[in-house]
């Protein structure tokens, strides 16, 4: 290590951090995952994250000291990003943490070493801050570093003061800024000026316990928590003037900006912005697929997908056409695969998903761009400035512009959006998908809450009982908790023991029956609440009252269907895997009595045969008879040993893994068969996309082909009857009857076509002259919108040098508006998609098309006759 070194690299930096605290007893470790195990956020926001369990109590340490490199991403100021030095959504943080181990004194002095004496800074080119009351620390930088106390900030709780949340650990904390111009003297200093002072290395003091009411405690173990920003190092030894101009982003920046045919130094501020987003985003959706997130609509996915969103339409604004961004990203990995190799292994993944999602979003963008920019005249024609709720969801929902990029476009355009309006017509979507599904009635959880700490944990005994005898711990009677209830009541019931599997993993809930002296429940659906098992049905008979002894029997049909579709999901992630592509993943699964379903990630619909050759692979699983080995293992062995867990799915210290030896093997608590024989046979219904790089496979097996075979066999027999010819003969009458019925809709067509332009020739005696023009501005009755645009056509032909205006109500509820200009009339600065438009919107509707022909809707059919009279009224006006 130099003493004064006069130039490092972002990558020597990283390393000569985590030797300096190597040879201090500090066990090196690798970056965690940016999908945190910390189920309250979504991505590893912070260098001390993978530790917090270690921080909170909740996890013995296996060293007491550690150091690591840790990669982050964080998008809460992600407009800041390209126009700040030093905002940015990937960053590393380098640490050095103590467990119970050393305290302040140590941490200052190591802090002030690997600066100083490692990295070379001046003490001159150095400020301190501290927490206000932390005389300790204060006295420390003063007495034994040999601060000066001018270079000595004490600030308050919001900058000095790390907590874990409103109780828990939390501590004061100090950090070291680099002072760019120590000639301007220590009177006055503001930390706040980012201009002179930049702060690159926090440490935390982590030494009291937050109760409810505020009151601090101290730990009987004190940890240290430290991070120094990687990035902003490289700015300070680099000696460039922001973040991105460092070796650790530039790269990628050059690339872009090649790709555009710019340079970057001669460009302007709102080029070398774009750049700068474009170098950033790059860098955090290499690592973020690299740790196998996957863009979607939701949580981590979103984020994904809006970080690749942003990095298109910045290259837009630099002129870059086409496809790029698997380009840059491999400038990105070339940086990164020294310290992170997965990046290198995964870089077929890196670059699909990249190319898939900027594919996709391209073939929106044009769409989309073209009508926000019409959005945006319209607002500013209006002399508004602001761009409406309802307009900025439609971009969203139809044409995929995410919210915050209609944002960036209007403050581009000195407007701002209505985001409550938005959120209003968000929320009306997800009302809408909710309908559609079951809701977890939430009072069963409170009620069960208060009920804890009086009855007793479920105990499950499913896996290898069908019924147990049992107490009964508590009745809950639409989430109110009873002493007893009634024959006809519905209840939920929470027994001391059960063999009733409870809903999780993708496995519906067992049936069956509870029982006991003249009482009988009929067990309709299972639940886990925490840890209790609550069987949700119905009292058939008796009265069933809290403390009874009952018997509970699952229906062992129904369990054989559930194990047989669990155990055929299994084999169909290992065929998946097999046939098409072992980077497959679960995306989610269904496993029900009747049938199963699998969601995986996968960027490319299966063909014909690949689901011919994965359906035929299950099934000689199924017929080689594997026989099931069940066994509860820690996690770190059962990983070793090849289990696949499903992503981002939680697990315990130890996790229960089924395994068909040579086929398959999975971490899973849903309950399956014992051999594949038990399957019987396994019949995959469908393949198909469900969303953006995410495939849906429905399949049948065991007893519930049955039901799929009595089904279909039905509904052949019902066509055979109604078109009275055999079953193998029915594709080929299908096919006949298609082909009759296109022939009638061309005739039909046409006979509508031919009516319209029969009403419309009654129109000509109509016009009128405007000028040197002739107008025809008329409503025809029940003429479809086709029919409507093809008589406004031949009417204009007729007339020459005019314009034609039809309106027409096709069916209830519906108008359509039909503009047909002349070249002389778009010479006069009509033209027709902007002119329908406007007109449709007296309607309630909307349009546009081309300045000769145009077409537009609506939905007030009763506005119909004013919508036309403004029309003819505005053309006159124009023409005249």
């Amino acid at each position: 290590m130099s003493s004064n070194p006069q130039y490092l690299s972002g990558n020597e930096i990283r390393q000569i951090f985590l030797d300096f605290f190597a040879q201090r007893e500090h066990q090196i470790l690798p970056s965690a995952s940016l999908v945190p195990e910390d189920p309250t956020v979504l991505l590893t926001i912070a260098g001390m994250l993978p530790f917090k369990p270690i921080f909170l109590g909740q996890r013995t340490p296996e060293f007491k000291r550690a150091t690591t490199s840790q990669k982050c991403i964080r998008t809460n100021d992600i407009e800041n990003v390209g126009r700040t030095k030093r905002h940015h959504t990937f960053f590393e943080m380098l640490g050095n943490f103590s467990f119970g181990d050393y305290f302040k004194e140590q941490a200052i002095a190591w802090g002030w070493e690997i600066s100083t004496q490692v990295f070379g800074f001046s003490p001159q080119n150095l400020v301190v801050s501290v927490f206000e009351d932390d005389d300790e620390a204060f006295g420390i930088w003063r007495d034994q570093i040999g601060v000066p106390i001018a270079r000595i900030k004490r600030l308050g709780e919001d900058d000095n003061f790390w907590v874990s949340g409103p109780t828990g650990p939390c501590g004061p904390c100090s950090e070291i800024y680099y002072d760019f111009h120590p000639e301007r003297g220590d009177e006055n200093i503001d930390l706040e000026d980012d201009s002179r002072f930049i702060e690159f290395y926090n440490l935390v003091f982590m030494q009291y316990n937050r109760d409810a009411s505020g009151n601090l405690t101290p730990l009987q173990n004190k940890n240290i928590d430290t991070g120094m920003g990687l990035d902003r190092m490289a700015q300070i030894l680099q000696k460039v003037p922001n973040n991105y101009e460092t070796d650790l982003i530039f790269p990628i920046i050059q690339t872009a900006a090649q790709i555009a045919g710019i340079d970057y130094h001669s460009s302007d501020e709102k080029t070398k912005t774009s750049l700068k987003v474009i170098g950033d985003h790059v860098r955090s959706v290499v690592h973020m697929i690299a740790d196998e997130i996957r863009a979607s609509n939701v949580g981590r996915g979103y984020v994904l997908r809006r970080l690749i969103r942003r990095v298109v339409r910045h290259g837009r604004l630099i002129g870059i056409d086409g496809e790029f961004t698997t380009q840059i990203a491999e400038t990105a990995i070339a940086l990164s695969e020294s310290a992170y190799p997965n990046v290198r292994q995964r870089e077929a993944a890196i670059k699909a998903e990249l190319q898939r999602e900027e594919s996709n979003f391209l073939r929106t963008l044009d769409r989309g761009e073209k009508l926000l920019e019409e959005i945006i005249q319209e607002v500013k024609q209006r002399g508004e400035i602001q761009i409406s709720g309802e307009s900025a969801f439609t971009l969203y929902d139809t044409y995929g512009f995410p919210l915050e990029l209609t944002q960036e476009v209007a403050e581009e355009n000195n407007l701002t959006v209505d985001e409550a309006g938005f959120n209003i017509e968000m929320q009306k979507q997800v009302e809408r998908a909710k309908a559609a599904h079951e809701t977890i009635d939430l009072t069963v959880q409170s009620s069960l809450d208060k009920l804890a700490e009086h009855i007793q944990v479920t105990e499950f005994l499913g896996y290898t009982q069908s019924a147990v005898t049992a107490k009964v711990e508590a009745i809950l009677v639409e989430g109110v908790s009873q002493e007893e209830a009634e024959a006809g009541t519905q209840v939920q019931i929470v027994l001391d023991k059960t063999p009733f599997y409870a809903e999780s993993g993708g496995q519906i809930g067992d049936r069956g029956y509870i029982s006991g002296d003249g009482i009988v429940v009929r067990v309709e659906d299972m639940k886990k609440e925490s840890d209790f098992f609550v069987h949700f049905g119905r009292i058939e008979r008796g009265t069933l009252r809290v403390g009874d002894r009952v018997t509970a029997q699952i229906d062992p049909a129904c369990r054989r269907r559930a194990q047989a579709n669990h155990t055929a999901t299994h084999l169909l992630q290992a065929a998946l895997k097999k046939i098409v592509d072992d980077g497959i993943s679960q995306a989610g699964s269904l496993v029900s009595f009747d049938r199963l379903r699998f969601d995986f990630n996968c960027p490319r619909a299966l063909t014909a045969e690949e689901v011919q050759q994965i359906e035929e692979q299950v099934n000689t699983w199924i017929a080689e008879a594997h026989t099931a080995k069940v066994e509860v293992l820690p996690l770190a062995e059962a990983k070793a040993k090849g289990a696949v867990a499903m992503f981002g799915e939680k697990y315990g210290d130890e996790v229960r893994v089924i395994d068909f030896p040579g086929v398959s093997m999975e971490l899973c608590g849903g309950t399956h068969v014992s051999n594949t024989a038990e399957i019987g046979v396994f019949k995959i219904i469908s393949e198909a996309g469900v969303a953006s790089g995410v495939r849906r496979i429905e399949a049948v097996s065991g007893p519930a082909i049955l039901d799929y075979l009595n089904l279909r066999d039905k509904v052949v027999k019902d066509l055979s009857d109604r078109f009275k010819v055999k079953p193998e003969e029915l594709p080929d009458r299908i096919t006949s009857l298609q082909s009759e019925l296109r022939n009638s809709q061309k005739e039909l067509e046409t006979l509508k076509v031919q009516l319209a332009i029969a009403k419309s020739d009654s129109l000509l005696q109509t016009a009128e002259s405007v000028g040197d023009h002739r107008i025809i501005v008329a409503q025809l009755e029940n003429v479809d919108p086709e029919s409507l645009k093809t008589a406004a056509e031949r009417l204009l032909q007729k007339i020459g040098n005019g314009a034609v205006v039809l309106g027409s109500i096709p069916e209830e509820g519906k108008v359509t508006i039909v503009a047909a200009f002349s070249p002389e009339v778009n010479k006069k600065g009509l033209q027709a998609g902007k002119f329908v438009g406007a007109i449709a919107k007296i309607c309630g509707g909307g349009g546009g098309g081309r300045p000769n022909l145009a077409q537009a809707g609506g939905r007030d059919a009763s506005k119909l006759p004013d919508a036309l009279a403004h029309a003819e009224s505005d053309l006159k006006s124009a023409l005249g």
